[in-house]
């Protein structure tokens, strides 16, 4: 043990001392308000789920029969396992912020399931992906084949085991399950075996595809054991391409995926704290700083059909229905809270305050359920989870989201106590023997108050939100006025020995206020304090809408009818100085009109609403503003930008958008010789020797493939075949006018009728050319 700690001690020589520690969730209780409903919901989710089902994956790839099938959806199409590393997590966070003693008994049954598919495995692995044993074996002898999504045709394997590896870590953290902590150890030591071979360049590679929070992972495991080589092993699985600009300050995060993203970035904070690597402290501070500031929404989300878009036009966000993702935001959280314990910045408490309310809390279903994307898009609405079809990244992370709401309400600094967030709820600081209760129901109402159980001596350090103008926060210790210091985006001090009953009183006024799209476009958003509002704009015949996903590859999108923009409703005035046109409606809190504001939806009736209390409807949250001169010429250039394209959507039965990662995976991408990339704004596929996707045709409708190519690309020579038949010989030329070009292959009635609604579309290059670039992908009526 003295030798682990030296060796701990070594790897931390020269890093910085974090300034502030969160609380342990076991240490934070919350009380009667949204988030404890919320807590509650995720509680009932999490039991209607089938442990059994989950391991079934962790059992069949060790040889061992399950007790139960597999669930569908992502966990039977080549994730399988992910959901069960996101449930073991969930259920230690639970147990940890409830006490509930049902997760804590299907936690430790969990865990005693996994170490028996371990123990089978006989080297440490533990992992569902089909067919891994193998395919792992391939890779520690050098054979590797990366790309953004899969590592030689497995989809994200590290990504999946990611899951794992997190789970078995929350396990011991917050349940302690040592059984867990030494299963962890194991896999992380097969890892060590696996990669040892491979040279850095091949480490790189293989960071091509998403790989979640390894390096995290890893460098938590080198704390745990004090040992260095799993550091080490950490640095190797840093990807390179990524922190270096941002180490330098440069944004090049255009076109990639988002989420992708993220959890290498915690892992740069991670290992800085670590180490004092100030490279890797400055890369995770720039690329908050980037996302927060230049590629974050209204309400604290980011990206658009999981991609960051240009920074500098938010038009996809509108014209798109795959808004911000939740995975996202869950990272983004992450990532600020380790921030914030490095430097109690307020920013970093406005936007965890902003994205925990506007996103993560608005994104499950009171009734319970999911959502993955949350659409900008005015006129759109979301669709929810089931607990036995949808399986998505953002269901693993959901049941976890919701089970930490108490993770960054308040911490502390020495005898410092920060109060970060207006949450009801309850804090036991056992190492100062102090509890405090915080009373609130904002924000519904603009206050709250702190009552001290236990006394001590500390600092109350109490946030100065960054939404409430300079000198209009005031505190009350007792009933006497505090004199305050702190400007917004700071901290309230208060300095003395507490006593039993001590009261606190803070005054949080709260204010409407509009927020432009950060592309300065001609879109805003209404917020009151914190809290985005936003309208239900149901529309006629909306009657039928299925806000349920079922469990198809793509059911996670709100695959509805898209409404028109010229449909939305839009806010018309002389000019945008109209905010005390917002009237509170009586005996409906957070509710505001705005009569002779709104055009379109309800019209002055129509009511803006807590986002994340906008369930099951089309909705408007971002709206653009008009003059009542200049609103029909609005409508109408709305109108016709959009006709082409919708007319297009109606009839397209199927897509794909080459090289993005959901889509493809959603249409059983496979490949051989393939790359994907971005030029002059589009993204690419191609392949030195073939690709493919599956494509869906269920009524037997499609007459057309339309295939997207780029002028740039003449010269290459591909087949297209469908269901294994020729459909074209393809020679690229340079003919076009256009950077980007469409063509229509006809597809002939038998091999439509022959394909019973299934379509495999592959692209085989000829000999000494390259099948590709494809930009675009339509099955159409």
């Amino acid at each position: 043990m003295k030798t682990r700690l030296a060796a701990l001690a070594l790897l931390v020589t020269g890093a910085w001392a974090q300034a502030a520690e969160l609380f342990p969730l076991a240490d934070v209780r919350l009380k009667p308000g949204p988030f404890l409903d919320a807590q509650t919901t995720d509680l009932n989710y999490m039991m209607a789920m089938e442990p059994d089902r989950l391991l079934a994956p962790f059992l069949r790839e060790a040889g061992l029969a399950p007790r139960q099938p597999a669930y569908g959806n992502w966990e039977s199409t080549g994730l399988d396992g992910h959901m069960g590393g996101h449930y073991l997590s969930a259920l230690a966070l639970m147990h940890a912020a409830t006490g509930d003693p049902e997760t804590l008994r299907r936690l430790n049954h969990f865990v005693a399931e996994l170490k028996r598919a371990q123990a089978a495995n006989g080297d440490g692995y533990l992992g569902g992906i089909p067919g891994g044993r193998q395919a792992w074996r391939d890779v520690a002898a050098g054979k590797l084949e990366a790309d953004n999504f899969s590592i030689n045709g497995k989809w994200v394997p590290w990504y999946n085991l990611h899951k794992v590896y997190a789970g078995l870590r929350d396990a011991w953290r917050h349940a302690g399950n040592e059984d867990a902590r030494r299963m962890l150890i194991d896999l992380s030591d097969w890892a060590l075996r696996l990669t040892a071979r491979l040279s850095d360049e091949q480490m790189q590679q293989m960071l091509r595809s998403e790989h979640g929070g390894m390096n995290e992972i890893l460098a938590d495991v080198a704390q745990m054991t004090g040992e260095r080589k799993y550091l080490d092993l950490a640095l190797r699985f840093s990807h390179q391409a990524v922190l270096q600009p941002l180490a330098k300050g440069e944004d090049k995060l255009t076109g990639l995926h988002a989420n992708t993203q993220i959890p290498k970035v915690i892992g740069f904070k991670r290992i800085a704290d670590m180490t004092g690597r100030q490279d890797l402290d400055a890369a995770a501070a720039f690329f908050w700083q980037t996302v927060v500031e230049r590629r974050s929404v209204a309400i604290g989300g980011n990206s658009v059909k999981e991609h960051f878009h240009d920074d500098k036009d938010f038009g996809s966000m509108i014209n798109e229905v795959e808004g911000p993702e939740t995975c996202n935001t869950y990272n983004m959280l992450k990532l600020t809270g380790m921030l914030f314990q490095s430097q109690q910045k307020g920013s970093y408490g406005d936007y965890y305050e902003r994205a925990l309310y506007n996103h993560i809390l608005s994104s499950q279903r009171p009734g319970g359920g999911f959502v993955y994307f949350t659409p900008m898009r005015p006129n759109h609405y979301r669709v929810y989870s089931q607990v036995d079809k949808g399986m998505w990244c953002c269901v693993g992370s959901g049941i976890e989201s919701h089970a930490k709401y108490g993770e960054f309400i308040y911490a502390h600094e020495g005898d410092a106590l920060f109060v970060n967030l207006f949450i009801p709820s309850t804090l036991h600081w056992k190492a100062k023997g102090v509890r405090i209760t915080q009373s609130t129901r904002f924000p519904d109402q603009g206050s709250t108050r702190l009552t001290v159980d236990a006394p001590g001596k500390f600092a109350l350090k109490i946030r100065y939100p960054g939404w409430v103008a300079a000198g209009k926060l005031t505190v009350k210790v007792n009933g006497r006025a505090v004199k305050i210091d702190a400007q917004p985006g700071g901290y309230v001090s208060i300095a003395r020995a507490w006593r039993r009953g001590d009261v606190v009183d803070v005054q949080l006024p709260m204010t409407t206020r509009l927020e432009q799209m950060p592309d300065r476009s001609n879109y805003y958003a209404v917020l009151h304090g914190p809290i985005v509002l936003a309208a239900k704009t149901r529309l006629f015949g909306d009657e039928g809408l299925n806000f349920l996903a079922d469990a198809s590859r793509m059911g996670h999108i709100a695959q509805g009818p898209v409404c028109p923009l010229e449909s939305a409703p839009m806010l018309v005035s002389d000019s945008l100085t109209f905010l005390r046109r917002f009237k509170p409606v009586k005996g409906k809190a957070l509710t505001f009109t705005a009569p002779g504001l709104v055009h379109g939806a309800a019209g002055p009736a129509t009511e803006f609403i807590p986002f994340f209390r906008l369930h099951d409807s089309r909705y408007t949250m971002y709206w653009q503003h008009s003059t009542p001169g200049k609103l029909q010429a609005m409508l109408a250039q709305n109108a016709e930008g959009e006709a082409e394209r919708l007319a297009l959507d109606a009839r397209t039965i199927d897509k794909v958008a080459p090289g993005e990662q959901q889509p493809e995976s959603d249409h059983f991408f496979k490949g051989e010789g393939s790359a994907t990339g971005i030029s002059k704004g589009g993204r690419w596929r191609h392949a030195s020797k073939w690709f493919s996707y599956e494509l869906n045709d269920p009524k037997g409708e499609a007459k057309l493939l339309r295939l997207t190519f780029a002028r740039a690309d003449a010269g290459r020579k591909f087949d297209i075949l469908v269901n294994g038949q020729l459909l074209a010989k393809v020679a690229l030329d340079a003919a076009s006018a256009q950077e980007f070009y469409a063509v229509d292959y006809p597809i002939p009635d038998a091999m439509r009728q022959a394909a019973s609604g299934k379509l495999s579309v592959r692209f085989v290059a000829a000999e000494g050319s390259i099948a590709g670039g494809l930009y675009g992908l339509r099955l159409l009526r």
